[in-house]
Formats: structure tokens, sequence, C-alpha cells
């Protein structure tokens, strides 16, 4: 089940990286380093490794926020030098604009890309019904549970259709029935609109039933310490999968593999 590279697959890759490395600040704080990877188009790629390990750093060079100190990040084939407008990125706060209302929230980035008033209207009704708003449009934020609150933002990421959704732990503030819910809707708009994710998240569970494959970072510096061939079906039922072994081995298997990981974060935690 387990690999080091990624695995042929006739899709050609939408996301590179390769022989990545990022350091920071004066003193060259390393983040993540001999980072190679593909990502292919339509892929739902999990990834997961103890805190500090470099995980969002490879989601903000990918969306162009930052370059690599050494390699390369490539998208469709070209080096990403700036913004990466082909992408989307969620993070665990919604970010919702507390001024506007829900239609109004989700219309913003078809407003910055010049859309006109009638043609925002019929999108921003398409993306409400698609994920499962409609009749909502005229709440504001604060008049939302948890759940709406991230539905509206997911509403938002989808309103100028990017290629590629970069997710930074959307879930991990809910509660668990809750975090179900999205992780169903989640996983069934990204099949239906055929988009390609990289989520992150510390949960064993949601790494195995998100992801095609799961991408396991090593402790800082991060580097990929093994990529995990996820073996269950594509139309997978995310509500009755923990009763199946399958599901329950791969989980076993995942945090076995992280351990050693955690630890020794923790040790270095402790050092410093």
């Amino acid at each position: 089940m387990q690999s080091t590279a990624s695995p042929p697959d006739s899709r050609s890759p939408i996301i590179s990286f390769i022989g990545v490395m990022k350091a920071f600040g004066p003193q060259k704080m390393v983040a993540v380093r001999d980072i190679n990877l593909d990502v292919n188009s339509g892929e739902f790629i999990t990834l997961v490794g103890p805190s500090g390990c470099g995980k969002s750093t490879l989601l903000n060079m990918a969306a162009g926020l930052f370059q690599p100190t050494e390699g390369q990040v490539t998208y469709q084939g070209r080096p990403v030098t700036r913004i990466n407008r082909n992408v989307g990125y969620m993070t665990q706060a919604d970010h919702l604009l507390p001024w506007r209302r829900v239609a109004s929230n989700v219309a913003v980035p078809l407003e910055i890309a010049g859309w006109n008033k009638a043609r925002i209207r019929g999108k921003v009704q398409e993306l409400l019904q698609l994920v499962g708003l409609q009749g909502f449009e005229n709440n504001w934020p604060s008049q939302l549970s948890g759940g709406m609150r991230k539905r509206t933002a997911l509403a938002r990421l989808l309103a100028y259709d990017p290629d590629t959704l970069l997710m930074d732990e959307p879930f991990g503030a809910l509660d668990a029935q809750l975090r179900l819910m999205l992780q169903v809707e989640l996983r069934r708009l990204c099949r239906a609109l055929g988009k390609t994710v990289l989520f992150v998240t510390h949960d064993i569970d949601e790494a195995i039933a998100l992801g095609d494959r799961c991408v396991v970072f090593s402790e800082r510096p991060g580097t990929v310490r093994e990529v995990i061939d996820i073996d269950l079906p594509p139309d997978r039922d995310l509500k009755s999968l923990r009763f199946d072994p399958n599901y329950t081995r791969q989980c076993a298997e995942l945090w076995h593999i992280l351990t050693p990981a955690i630890e020794a974060q923790a040790a270095l935690g402790g050092q410093q």
C-alpha cells in the first residue's frame, strides 16, 4: 500500500514540487527540504505531519505567496513566480466579511474579477444552491451556524472556478458531526466539478477518509517521509467508513508511520 514516489498516472501533474527547500528569516530557519512531489489533475491529496513541519508552507508556495529558497514549484508545467490565480485558498478561519450578507460575501471574488451585476447574481445563486444555502442569501454571517459559515466560505472559494483548491485545516475547529457532513459535501463537490485538492490536516481519520493519496511529512525541517496510496473506492461512503476494516487498518498504519515524527518533534520542542 505504501510507496515513496508518486504512482504512475495517465493524468498529467498539475502541480510539481521539484527539489524544493524553503528557509525563513535571517537565521535561515529551514521549514521544508528536499520536497519532490507531483500532484495529478483531479487528485485529492491530503498532507499530514507534526505541527510546524511545513505543510502550510507547501500550500503557500503553490499559491505563489512566496518563492522556494531552492528548487522550483510549477503549475501546469510553468514555474510559479507570482500569485497563482488558478488556485483558491481556504484556511481554518472562514474570513467572512461581517458587514456583508451571505450572497454579498460569495460575490467578492467575482466583483474583483470585474463581472457585471447580473452575471454575479446568477453565479452566486448557482453556488448557494450547490452548497445547500439557497434561502440564506440575505443572512448576515452572525446569523449563521458554524457549518453554514463554512459552506459560505466554500461557495466563495468556488466562485471564480479555480482549477485547484488549497485547503489548510478548513474543518479543524468543527465538532465531529459537522465535520463529517462538510467532508461529505467537499468530496462530492470536488468529484462533480473535477477539482484538484491539496488538503492539510492533523486528523488521521480525515486524511484517510478524504484522500486519494496521503503525503506524510517528517518533523521539521519537513520532508516527505512517505506517500500512501489510499485503498478505498473513489465513490466511498464517508458516513459508513468507520465500519470498514480496510479503512480502520489504513488509519492504524498511518498512525504508526506518524508516531516517530510526532515524538521527535515533541523532543525537539522540549530542548528549545
